[in-house]
This record gives C-alpha cells, structure tokens and sequence, in this order.
C-alpha cells in the first residue's frame, strides 16, 4: 500500500472513531434524562481512574472503624451527601435521577472496589464534568472525609434503623417540616425540633 493510501485510510478511521464517539457523546441531544452509553462509561471510569494520583491509591484510612465515627459519618452523609446520593447510596433521589451523568450506586462493586485512598480523594477532590463537587480544604476537616470512606463501606450493611435515622436528619424544606408538624401534632406529640445548621461537608 503506497503512502498516500496509508493516510487515506488512517484519515478516514480518524472521522469514523470521532463520529462515533460524538454520536455516543451527543445522544439524545444536550438532555440531562438521558443515560450515559457503555462508551461513554467506560471512557469516564478510565479518565477518573489516570486522573487519581497513584500515590493517593496508596493512602490508608487513619479513622479508625468504630461505632461513634460510623455514625459521625451517618449523620453527616444524611445532611450532606444524600440529597444526591440518597441516604441508602443508590443515587435514587430527586436530583440524583436528574443529574447526568447519575451518581454511582456507592453500593454497588464499582464503587465498593476502589481503594480507601481513591474514595478519599474523590471526596476532597470532586469529578469534572460531573455533579460531585470538591469538598477539601476550607469546607471540612480530611477527618470528616476519611469518616464518610467508612460509612461508604458500611452503606450495603444499612441497617432500617439507621435509614429513619437519617431521613429525621435529612435537610428539611419548609414544606417537609410543615408536614412533619402537621403528623406530629395530629399524633399528640411535643413541636418538631429544626436540626442546627452544620459546616460540614459530604
């Protein structure tokens, strides 16, 4: 095969990997209800992958696993983190259905596999391109962080008892606390109790 040709054909390879992979990218046009193709997953799980520095991989968890930090990290999940996440980890919330790409199912082996140190800086770090925010440095402690590593761990063991705890800790609207009023007061019980505002992050 002469050169020319050669070019030709690595050319044209070149425009049909691009269109496929617009065509991957650009599904459904710009809207965010739609799910990310395997491509575009596996391409995202790669990114995020080389993006974590090898030796951040390494980093062991300093927290030791008891039961005040776990549940430290419930409460603080429940404030913070399950308005995406959801208090059980399956993303199934209002805004985690309609962010896109979704959050991961934190259950599930994709995310249980990672290593301690990758979770960590995730956390403190964020995802471009995504809706997790950076949550390092001014926002909270690498404590509070290294904690929610371990709730993260815990989240397939959630027990019931620790879903109602953190639905009464979850963030309340006006029209949430109104209704939780309203029940209490039908049942006969004392004024519900605003939870104070916490400077954690999730």
């Amino acid at each position: 095969m002469s050169r020319g040709k050669a070019i030709l054909l690595a050319f044209v390879i070149a425009v049909a990997l691009i269109a496929v992979i617009a065509a991957s990218l650009l599904h459904n046009g710009v809207s965010s209800r739609a799910n990310p193709t395997a491509l575009e997953t596996m391409i995202a799980r790669k990114a995020r992958h080389m993006a974590i520095p090898s030796d951040a991989r390494r980093l062991r968890n300093p927290v030791a696993d008891t039961p005040d930090n776990l549940h430290d990290a419930l409460l603080h999940f429940a404030d913070h983190c399950a308005i995406c996440h959801a208090d059980d980890g399956s993303a199934g919330t209002m805004l985690g259905r309609n962010l896109y790409p979704k959050p991961p199912d934190l259950r599930r082996e994709d995310t249980q596999k990672l290593a301690d140190g990758e979770l960590f800086w995730i956390i403190e770090n964020g995802v471009r391109f995504t809706g997790m925010p950076a949550f390092g440095g001014e926002h909270g402690s690498e404590q509070d962080s290294w904690k929610l590593v371990r709730f993260i761990r815990h989240l397939p063991q959630l027990t019931p008892e620790e879903r109602m705890e953190m639905d009464r800790n979850n963030p309340k609207g006006p029209d949430d606390r109104e209704e939780e009023q309203e029940e209490n007061d039908f049942l006969g019980g004392a004024p519900v109790q605003q939870k104070p505002e916490q400077q954690h992050h999730p």
